[in-house]
């Protein structure tokens, strides 16, 4: 299925990965801006109709899983250990 993606998914799927190596490297706030790139690129796809059907819910639905994951995930929210 993945050999099938078009050149739009792909990018979607490159920001992605991008987004989950610096959640797995606890760099959060480059995490941010990757969801946010994200989200723009997903919105600029969207209304261009570049993505379409299965593939516009599938990458809806991943993002805002990345959203609700993302929310207080910031260095400005971590407490600091010594209180």
């Amino acid at each position: 299925m993945g050999l099938f993606k078009t050149k739009y998914e792909r990018e979607l799927d490159m920001i992605m990965t991008r987004l989950e190596m610096n959640m797995s490297n606890n760099y959060k706030d480059n995490a941010q801006m990757n969801l946010k790139e994200l989200e723009e690129a997903f919105t600029r796809m969207k209304d261009a109709g570049q993505i379409k059907g299965a593939s516009l819910d599938k990458y809806d639905k991943i993002i805002n899983g990345y959203i609700e994951k993302l929310k207080g995930y910031s260095h400005k929210d971590q407490k600091p250990y010594w209180h």
